[in-house]
């Protein structure tokens, strides 16, 4: 029998007053991007806002505002390049995976561990002889340039992550298949991939992540073009607004609603994954 002791107590409360800290910074965005701009100035930065509005979002939203275009923009611009990324990174992580989890050669084995090492290697080490590349290709200022170098630098991740689900598949299935006549290629579209939803939803999302909040490398290849991301937009309005904190909290909560969201609606198959994904 459950005993609620002095000690359960006090770690609740600490886990409470954890969470409250976590919290606190999400606080201040949105009420900070709720206030006009003289209340925060006048006011505590985790004092509620006394009327709250939405002037802020229509101020860098509205179609007279010269804002407007260059956030949308680079909203549109994250959206096509983080779910191009996604979708290429969930098709190539997952073959590329399943072959070499399933394959009884000694090379698939070291050249997943290749794989690894990637993962370790920082991406700027590579950025150079990546930029020359891609600029003779004529990728460079693209948005399909970007999904490209977003393939190959979180290639390695994702392979990583799909192997441990793998692992854990049973081959019952994917020899019942081919007992019926399936070919290697049928039995991983329509037996393998399907049972991988929670492994599928992690790679979704923490490659998702990186993407839509990565600075570094669309500030590098999208420089000067209009396909800049948001993070890049919201960089440059940073330098423009300066004392305009309201304006700018409004910008990184816009940022944060689509990433949000998408978390949201595949948050079941991430908890899944983390939790264990597919027992045999």
């Amino acid at each position: 029998m459950f005993r609620y002791t002095k000690r359960t107590l006090a770690l609740e409360i600490v886990v409470i007053l954890a969470a409250l800290a976590l919290l606190m910074p999400f606080w201040i965005l949105v009420t900070t991007a709720l206030k006009p701009g003289e209340e925060v100035l006048t006011s505590a930065a985790i004092a509620p806002p006394r009327a709250p509005t939405l002037e802020n979002f229509k101020t860098l939203l509205s179609p007279s505002s010269s804002a407007s275009g260059q956030i949308l923009k680079g909203l549109l611009s994250s959206l096509i390049i983080t779910a191009g990324s996604i979708a290429g990174l969930v098709a190539l992580g997952s073959m590329t995976s399943y072959v070499l989890i399933r394959s009884t050669s000694r090379w698939s084995r070291r050249a997943f561990y290749l794989f690894l090492v990637a993962i370790v290697l920082p991406t700027q080490l590579g950025v150079l002889p990546l930029y020359v590349g891609a600029q003779h290709l004529g990728l460079v200022g693209s948005r399909f340039g970007m999904i490209l170098i977003y393939w190959g630098v979180l290639l390695p991740l994702a392979v990583f992550l799909y192997a441990g689900f793998f692992r854990e598949l049973p081959r019952d299935y994917e020899e019942s298949a081919m007992l019926d006549g399936a070919s290697p290629f049928q039995v991983f579209t329509r037996v393998v991939f399907p049972l991988m939803g929670p492994a599928t939803g992690t790679v979704a999302i923490l490659t998702g992540l990186i993407v839509w909040n990565d600075f570094f490398t669309p500030l590098i290849f999208l420089n000067g073009s209009d396909a800049q991301t948001l993070p890049v937009v919201m960089y440059n309005f940073v330098g423009s607004l300066v004392s305009q904190w309201n304006l700018i909290f409004a910008v990184v909560l816009i940022s944060m609603v689509p990433i949000l969201a998408f978390y949201v609606f595949a948050q079941k198959r991430f908890i899944q994954g983390f939790s264990g994904g597919i027992k045999s």
